[in-house]
């Protein structure tokens, strides 16, 4: 998660100290965590990705963000701030004054070396517990070329598909997008 940097803040100082702050934080359950910066090929994929969702949702009613915009899990007090999130609808924000939103569709975040086993873990239990939340993509820019999709079925179980072949496709139903492997990876490997 990084590294705590202080213990026991309220989410009201948390979100108070984060506006005025030149890096981001994570907030826990009273605890907050510096964010680490990210390697050119993490940013690379986020581009990329970030320009396939655009040109294909364009005109309609979901929308992508990246990495600046904070989204809170209001059943277990997470704040943070994943690669990418798409808001289908309406944007739902918490009650504060600050811009954080509660209602992503389809979170995607870009693993790294020190984020890989918190990301396909206790993060993503912790992004389970948003009612909203109906996709979860891991995109590997470790070394490898991998994607691990993540999509709750109409039992409400996570089922995952599995693509390591650049001449895959993702395909995204909740929000009817198909990212290519070669798109996705382009210029980084």
């Amino acid at each position: 998660m990084g590294i705590s940097v202080e213990k026991f803040i309220t989410i009201a100082d948390y979100l108070e100290m984060e506006a005025f702050s030149d890096i981001k934080h994570e907030y826990y359950q009273g605890e907050i965590f510096a964010m680490a910066s990210a390697s050119i090929e993490h940013n690379r994929v986020i581009v990329n990705t970030l320009v396939g969702l655009g040109g294909q949702l364009k005109g309609k009613a979901c929308r992508p963000y990246v990495t600046d915009l904070r989204v809170s899990v209001q059943a277990n007090t997470l704040y943070t701030y994943p690669d990418i999130t798409v808001i289908c609808g309406e944007i739902e924000k918490t009650a504060d004054t600050f811009d954080t939103v509660t209602n992503p569709t389809v979170i995607i975040e870009v693993l790294s070396e020190s984020t890989k086993d918190y990301d396909r873990g206790s993060k993503f239990t912790l992004y389970r517990e948003i009612p909203q939340l109906k996709e979860y993509l891991l995109i590997d820019a470790t070394g490898k070329v991998s994607v691990e999709h993540f999509s709750k079925n109409l039992d409400g179980l996570w089922v995952l598909k599995e693509y390591k072949d650049m001449d895959s496709a993702v395909f995204i139903p909740s929000i009817d997008v198909t990212l290519l492997m070669a798109d996705i990876y382009s210029g980084v490997y």
